[in-house]
């Protein structure tokens, strides 16, 4: 089900509830490109998008680009530019859906 249909019947006072709560929570893709453009080489976006596993393979792999001409994490990084938005897009989806559960539960 996804977050409209699952907002549907809800109160005036939970969908408030909802929205600020999701506006506390939720991912802002203007931090993740600002993250990638000045600090994507380590992983910074991949850290602040809760994606601690790539975030930590890509300072891995920033490490053996020293001895291979950057190559490898210039590759990952540019590659990343275009996952980032959709994966925070998917994270805020993530964040939303279990607010709504949350309120729902509490009726």
């Amino acid at each position: 089900m996804d977050n409209f249909s699952a907002r549907q019947g809800l109160t005036t006072e939970e969908q408030l509830l909802i929205s600020s709560e999701f506006d506390k929570q939720k991912k802002s893709k203007t931090i993740v490109y600002l993250l990638w453009l000045f600090v994507g080489c380590w992983g910074a976006h991949r850290f602040y998008t809760g994606d601690t596993g790539l975030g930590i393979g890509m300072i891995v792999v920033w490490i053996v680009s020293l001895f291979l001409f950057m190559i490898p994490i210039g590759i990952w990084v540019i590659v990343d530019v275009f996952l980032i938005g959709k994966r925070v897009d998917e994270l805020n989806t993530q964040i939303e859906a279990r607010i709504i559960e949350k309120v729902r539960a509490t009726r």
